[in-house]
């Protein structure tokens, strides 16, 4: 591609100014040099796209129609590498990045607001989705890379464990159970609760604790998001089982958090990468961003 592309610069320099010997000093090689690129040029093409004499030298009919196609060729390579040089030294680009609803409204925001601010011309865009859609964004190579939690291994992915999210209660701060300093996981059966739906990893992890303590439960209410949890706790319906992140974009004088213990229950938060794909550079150091956060 590179040759091409000297040779194309070659033959609209010489087309131009109608001369080898100036186009050989405007493109600072020496004549025989250009001579030879030309010749290259006609012998892939197999046309003669110069009439050359002593004295001058004139296009063929070939060569003066394909000054407009090759023009457009060089200048759309020309902006892919000036594109592409953008995008390696972060003055342009995308970072896509799929992410746990909790996790995106709580510690991505101000790791991506620091990001930005450093590197002005990029973009973070956000899928906050349930954790098998994260793993099948990763797979498809639809993101980046992905913030959530795993259920099973999977050969076609990396991961690498970030940090832990406790779950906690969340209730109306006139309920029994917003005067403890904390819960046991047992005493949850005597109180209505609210749970995330089936395919969240919020249930999916306190159902297992559940069965390891031999406990079942079954929750008043099902919500697909947090906030709908949170104003159901909030109205005095139940206590939400929600994880400690929830905490950190929530100011709310009407509800309570209480840390769930004996057994407490976390849920591993994981970075997760497609096998085989190697990170552009914008997304590493915004992955790097966030690992800084997972280690305070």
């Amino acid at each position: 591609m590179i040759t091409f592309t000297r040779q194309f610069n070659a033959f609209l320099t010489v087309a131009r100014l109608g001369n080898f010997t100036r186009a050989a000093a405007k493109l600072a090689i020496s004549q025989s040099t250009l001579t030879v690129q030309i010749r290259n040029l006609e012998q892939t093409l197999g046309v003669r796209l110069f009439d050359r004499n002593r004295r001058q030298v004139s296009l063929t009919t070939v060569g003066r129609e394909l000054i407009g196609p090759l023009d457009d060729i060089v200048e759309r390579i020309e902006s892919l590498v000036a594109g592409t040089q953008d995008v390696s030294t972060l003055r342009r680009g995308v970072v896509t990045v799929a992410a746990l609803p909790s996790i995106a409204s709580s510690v991505l925001p101000p790791v991506i607001a620091a990001f930005i601010a450093a590197n002005p011309g990029l973009k973070v865009r956000i899928q906050d989705v349930v954790a098998q859609r994260i793993v099948e964004l990763v797979k498809a190579g639809d993101v980046d890379f992905g913030i959530g939690n795993l259920g099973r291994r999977d050969r076609d992915i990396i991961v690498e464990s970030l940090w832990e999210d406790d779950l906690w209660i969340f209730v109306d701060r006139h309920h029994e159970l917003a005067a403890k300093r904390s819960v046991r996981l047992m005493d949850l059966a005597k109180y209505p609760l609210i749970l995330t739906t089936r395919d969240s990893s919020v249930r999916q992890v306190f159902e297992k604790a559940a069965d390891r303590v031999g406990a079942v439960f079954t929750p008043v209410y099902e919500t697909h998001y947090m906030s709908t949890a949170l104003a159901l706790a909030r109205a005095g319906l139940g206590a939400a089982v929600l994880p400690e992140s929830a905490l950190k974009p929530l100011v709310d004088s009407q509800l309570t958090a209480v840390p769930i213990r004996q057994p407490s229950i976390q849920r591993k938060i994981m970075l997760i990468r497609k096998s085989g794909r190697t990170l552009p550079k914008a997304a590493a150091i915004l992955l790097e961003r966030l690992k800084a956060v997972s280690t305070r």
